[in-house]
This record gives C-alpha cells, sequence and structure tokens, in this order.
C-alpha cells in the first residue's frame, strides 16, 4: 500500500517537476549561447505568465481568444529575449562571469519590482491551457495537466536537443562556445548565435510560464525562486547536457511530491503542530551541493577571446581621516534628524555592515557569495531564542549569535575550496532559499507567524535600544542611543575591513582572486585563505543581523528573504563591491535606508520603485563603471599610476625596444600608463 501511494505521489509531480525542468532548460540555453548562468529565466517565465493572465482575462480591456494569447505572449518573450540579448549580455560579453551573473541578479530584481507595481502581490489565477481531467493511479487522484506538462516538456527538449545535434545553428553554437576566435575565423558570428540562443530560451520561458497557470497561481515570487531547483537540474546536465537536465529537474519534482506525501505520516518531523517545513528547500540544496561537487568539475570552460577579469580592489587611503569627517556628521545627524529620517539612518548603518561582509568575501576574496543575509538572520534568530528559551541577554546573546553565524560561514565556504565563482553563487542561492524556509519559518527555532521577539540591548541595567528615553530633537522612537550604538559598530567595522585590505591576509585574498593556482605557486595556502576570508565575512554579517534584531525588535523569515538578499548584491555591485566606501554608500541607498524614506516621504515612492530602477543600474553600472560609483569617487583619481622609479613618455625618457614600438608594443601608440594597486 505504501509503495503504491509512494508511486502515485511521484507521477503527481510529474506536473512541478516539468516546471523545474523547463527552468532547467531555459539556463542550459542560455550557457551555451553566451556563457551566463541566467538567474533571471524563472523572471522572465513570471513575466510570460502575467502577459498570458492579462491577455487571457481581460486586464487589459480586450479579451483574447486562448490562440491569439499564446501567440502574442510568445512573440512578448521573444522581444524580452532580444532586449535582454541587447541590453544585457552583449555588453557584458568581455566582464568576468561573476559580473554577467549579477547583471542577471539585477533584472530578476526588476523584472519582480515591476510585476508587484503592476499587479500587485495577490497570485492571479487564470485560464489553464491544459486539459483539466484526472486519472485515478492506486486510488489518487492524478490530474492530466501534470502528465500533459510533463509531455510537452519532454518534446519540446527533444526538438531542441534535435537542432543543436543535426542544424548548423546548433554546431554554431557549439564552436563558438569553445572557441570564439578559430569560430569567427571561419565566418561564425558568436553574436548572432548568442542571440540566437537567448531569444530561444525566452520562447521556452514564455511556454513554462503559460503553462504555469495548470499547475499554480501566477504570483512575483513562486516563478521567480523556480530558478533554484531549475539549476540543481541544470548542474547535473554540466549546463549543456538537455537530457540530464530534464531527467533531473523531473526527478526532483517527483521527489517533492514524494515528501509531500511523506510529511502526512504520523512519524514525520513536526514543527507547532505541523510538518516541518522547509523540507523540498533543503533537498533542492543538498542536490544542488551534490552536483557541483561531482559535475562542476565536468563543465565545459567557454573559449572567450579576451580573458575577462574582476573590477579592482583599491588600497584605502587615509581610512582614520575619513571617519573623523563623516562621523561626527553622522552622529549629529542621529540627533538631529526627525525620527522617520533617524530610523531610516540607523537602517543604513546596519545594512552597509552587511554589505561590508560582501566587500570581504567578493571584493577581495572573489567568492560571490548570496548567503550573507541568512547568516545575519542566523544570529539575529539566534539572539532571540537565546533570550526567550535560557534567559541570556546582551551581550552574550549577541556574541553567540556572532559565533554561531561565523561557524555556518565557514560551512558554506567549504564548497568554495572546491568550486568558485559563478558555481558557489549557485550553492548559496540556494542554501539562502532553504534557511529562509526550513531555518526562519519554523517556528520551533524560527519565527511564528507573529514574529521571534528580541529584547532591548542593555548592559549594566542601562537601556541603549531603539526604546530607550533619551530623544531627539523631534522627539520619537527609535533613541539616537541606539543609532550611535550602531554608528560606532559600523566604524570598527568598516575600519577593520580596511585595514584588512591593507594587510598581508588582504593581499593573500587578492591573490586567490586573481589566480587560485598562481597564489598557491607563491606559497599562499589557498585553503586557509578563503576559509578564513568566509569566516570574518560570515562574522560581520552575523554583527549586522544582531544589530537588525534589535532594530525591528521582533523577526520573522520575511526578514531575511531570499529577493531581499539579491538586492543587497545588487545594491553593493552599484556603488562599489571592492571597497569600504561601496559597501556604506550601498547601506545609505538600500531599501529601508536613508535614500529610500527621503523617496518614499518627499515623493510617495515606495521601495519597490526603487528595486525597479536599481535592477537597471547594476547593468548599466557594471558596463560603464564596473568599480561601481563609490569606489570610482574616492579611488577614480589613483586609477592610472606610473611604477615607482619610471618616467612617463612625456618626459621623453623611452629608450630601445620601448621607444621603437612606440611603448605598447604597437607602433605610433605611446606608453600608456600601468594601472597598479599601491
Amino acid at each position: 500500500m505504501l509503495a503504491s501511494q509512494i508511486f502515485a505521489y511521484a507521477v503527481i509531480g510529474l506536473g512541478s517537476g516539468a516546471l523545474i525542468a523547463g527552468v532547467g532548460l531555459g539556463v542550459v540555453l542560455s550557457y551555451r549561447g553566451s556563457g551566463v548562468i541566467n538567474l533571471a529565466a524563472g523572471a522572465i517565465a513570471m513575466l510570460a505568465g502575467y502577459c498570458y493572465w492579462a491577455l487571457a482575462t481581460g486586464d487589459l480591456g480586450v479579451t483574447f481568444p486562448m490562440g491569439w494569447a499564446i501567440t502574442l505572449t510568445l512573440l512578448f518573450s521573444a522581444a524580452v529575449g532580444i532586449v535582454f540579448e541587447l541590453g544585457v549580455v552583449r555588453p557584458l560579453r568581455r566582464q568576468a562571469p561573476l559580473a554577467k551573473l549579477v547583471a542577471t541578479l539585477g533584472i530578476l530584481l526588476s523584472a519582480q519590482a515591476a510585476i508587484v507595481l503592476a499587479f500587485g502581490q495577490t497570485a492571479k489565477p487564470q485560464p489553464s491551457i491544459l486539459p483539466a481531467g484526472n486519472v485515478t493511479i492506486s486510488g489518487v487522484i492524478v490530474p492530466d495537466y501534470d502528465l500533459w506538462m510533463a509531455g510537452i516538456v519532454v518534446v519540446v527538449t527533444l526538438l531542441v536537443a534535435a537542432a543543436y545535434r543535426w542544424t548548423r545553428f546548433g554546431l554554431g553554437t557549439r564552436a563558438a562556445a569553445e572557441n570564439e576566435a578559430f569560430a569567427t575565423l571561419f565566418g561564425l558570428s558568436p553574436n548572432r548565435y548568442s542571440l540566437g540562443n537567448t531569444v530561444l530560451m525566452a520562447l521556452v520561458m514564455g511556454l513554462v510560464g503559460m503553462l504555469a497557470a495548470s499547475i499554480a497561481e501566477v504570483d512575483p515570487s513562486t516563478l521567480v525562486l523556480m530558478i533554484v531547483p531549475g539549476l540543481a537540474a541544470a548542474m547535473f546536465g554540466r549546463l549543456t547536457g538537455f537530457t540530464t537536465t530534464i531527467v533531473a529537474g523531473v526527478v526532483i519534482g517527483m521527489a517533492e511530491s514524494v515528501l509531500l506525501y511523506l510529511s502526512t505520516q504520523s512519524w514525520f518531523p513536526t514543527s507547532n503542530g505541523g510538518p516541518l517545513p522547509g523540507v523540498d528547500e533543503l533537498l533542492v540544496l543538498l542536490v544542488l551541493v551534490a552536483a557541483t561537487f561531482f559535475r562542476a568539475g565536468k563543465i565545459p570552460p567557454r573559449g572567450d577571446i579576451v580573458e575577462p577579469r574582476l573590477p579592482r580592489a583599491p588600497r584605502p587611503v587615509a581610512p582614520l581621516r575619513t571617519a573623523a569627517i563623516f562621523v561626527p556628521l553622522a552622529a549629529v545627524a542621529m540627533w538631529a534628524l526627525p525620527f522617520g529620517f533617524r530610523e531610516g539612518l540607523i537602517t543604513s548603518c546596519i545594512f552597509a555592515i552587511s554589505l561590508l561582509s560582501l566587500v570581504v568575501v567578493t571584493g577581495y576574496l572573489g567568492q560571490l557569495s548570496l548567503v550573507q543575509l541568512g547568516l545575519a538572520g542566523v544570529a539575529g534568530f539566534m539572539v532571540s531564542h537565546l533570550f526567550t528559551n535560557f534567559g541570556i541577554g546582551f551581550p552574550w546573546a549577541a556574541i553567540l549569535g556572532v559565533l554561531g553565524a561565523t561557524l555556518l560561514g565557514v560551512g558554506f565556504g567549504f564548497p568554495a575550496l572546491r568550486v568558485r565563482g559563478v558555481q558557489l553563487a549557485v550553492v548559496t542561492l540556494a542554501a539562502t532559499v532553504a534557511l529562509e524556509t526550513f531555518w526562519f519559518s519554523n517556528g520551533s527555532w524560527g519565527a511564528s507567524v507573529t514574529g521571534a521577539p528580541v529584547p532591548a540591548p542593555s548592559l549594566f541595567g542601562f537601556s541603549f535600544g531603539t526604546n530607550a528615553s533619551f530623544h531627539g530633537l523631534g522627539g520619537g522612537e527609535p533613541s539616537p542611543l541606539f543609532g550611535w550604538f550602531c554608528l560606532i559598530v559600523l566604524v570598527v567595522v568598516a575600519l577593520l575591513v580596511a585595514n584588512l585590505r591593507r594587510s598581508g591576509l588582504g593581499q593573500q585574498m587578492l591573490a586567490v582572486r586573481a589566480n587560485e593556482r598562481a597564489a598557491a605557486a607563491t606559497g599562499v595556502n589557498v585553503r586557509n585563505v578563503k576559509l578564513t576570508g568566509f569566516a570574518i565575512a560570515a562574522s560581520i554579517a552575523g554583527v549586522s543581523g544582531v544589530l537588525l534584531s534589535y532594530s525591528y525588535g521582533s523577526i520573522t523569515a520575511s526578514s531575511f528573504s531570499t529577493l531581499i538578499a539579491v538586492g543587497l548584491v545588487a545594491f553593493v555591485y552599484i556603488t562599489g563591491i571592492t571597497s569600504v566606501p561601496g559597501g556604506i554608500f550601498g547601506g545609505i541607498i538600500y531599501i529601508g535606508g536613508l535614500f529610500a524614506y527621503a523617496l518614499l516621504d518627499w515623493f510617495g515612492l515606495q521601495g519597490n520603485w526603487l528595486n525597479l530602477a536599481v535592477g537597471f543600474l547594476v547593468v548599466f553600472s557594471l558596463i560603464s563603471r564596473p568599480e561601481g560609483g563609490a569606489t570610482f569617487l574616492f579611488y577614480g583619481k589613483r586609477r592610472h599610476r606610473w611604477p615607482r622609479g619610471t618616467k612617463s613618455p612625456s618626459q621623453d625618457a623611452l629608450t630601445g625596444r620601448e621607444a621603437q614600438s612606440g611603448g605598447a608594443g604597437r607602433p605610433g601608440k605611446s606608453l600608456q600608463p600601468v594601472e597598479v594597486t599601491p
């Protein structure tokens, strides 16, 4: 009986498995065509789903028949693909893979914000394209659309695989991916093949978005986050295999359905009277980790013409002098600003600390981690439960919370010993989703619907929380005392991160970021440097989580959601992920921060408008100013320096071979200044 029930629920999972496989297919198409791991594939499917809903239900004022609605939605998806290729993929072809991945995060953020602004947060039930009948398997009713969905995805995959194997388009795509230079010499255009693959990806995502209505309602987050299991399937397919990706996606969906059945059994672990939440997301994380460890080494490398490099990480200049100028101004502002702006400034300080953890792990170490906000949540929830369950308050709860986040951060750093760059970003994205659902949404060790209470910090009977008795010039909460506390912590963390860049460990991090093999050859212990970098970044993230929990007074899973974590990366890339000023300015403009509150108070613009703009600004910044606005503002004038002991060509000091070749290896060109990091 149990076996037959498991089989029936596995069949029910064919529909959701087909959705996962479809998203994975889109990821494979993007990587084959342009080398981009497209984290916005689910967001493109979401746009198509809403487009079909608007056309089929008359939301635009005209109700289109199903055939016309499908056709127009596919045309819309193709247009999105063209815009994505010409506006994102092509301008970033010479950028590092991490930059390309962050650009797709920006598009994901903008797409999600645009849908919320246009249609709201409420899910939209739309007419199903697939038949609505049922079949009975082992006494379990299985909807027909699950079987239809799986069949359609399999057929589409077979057609795409056949096209790649036996058509000129497929052969040209493979040639351009293996070696762009040789492909160009043979008359093949990598740009044209990239455009074709991007449009094909968008069409597949458009089909997935429309068919999703048969499986579930369309909302601003479900299809967007479907990218995580889709990535797990694509990683098993080595980002290039169609059949393996589809099989892995369907198996993941069937396994999730079986877990749903097992959760109804009496022996299944429970939390607050219900099944343990987040088991599906934890399964996807484990699958993704397994795929990364056993399949990542077999992913074919891209044969790009130019080797891309990450933005430079400038050496901080006079950080104490800079702090002496700006800190007194911020301290006065904590007291003088109205309570709303004061709250925004406090939030900016807290998120600036969180962004500084990204400066360490990504800007210095070169490892894109999307789990930093999740680590902050771990520290915040530990502070709450240490007090409510054991009566431990400040400062010991805060110290233990930071320690817990640090240990977990080191654990997430171990995959970086085997994989790096974009593959590590994929693993940490899945870890963020798993933490949000398995930990933070669990009432036993996370938070219930009403939230997890956090007591105000106090020391020797003196309270300096948001509700402290001392008020600012305009009165009201939060108290400037808590703001000054957050400001002091920010200054300490910023100085530590600045000195880390100037230290020997910081130099080793930059060496590992530039070339791990070369760093190892010079005696750098790559393993220890990576784990140390992850530990430092995790501890900084834990500090921000502790402060955030004290600021809110009660925290929920939504305080540390996946989309907020994605937004953190987007904001800091705009301001500069390789410098301390970049992290601080990123906190100022972040959602809920000082700049966002000013937009709301002065112009009535909600945070989604800022998210909409930031998504596009990320792409613009990566194209025109990869080092970020704040980094360029503080260090741009120091970009080109002549090595000590040499003279510029204006001094007519060129001799020998340099003078004969113009100093740059090209006749008629003057010697270019050398870019150095002092």
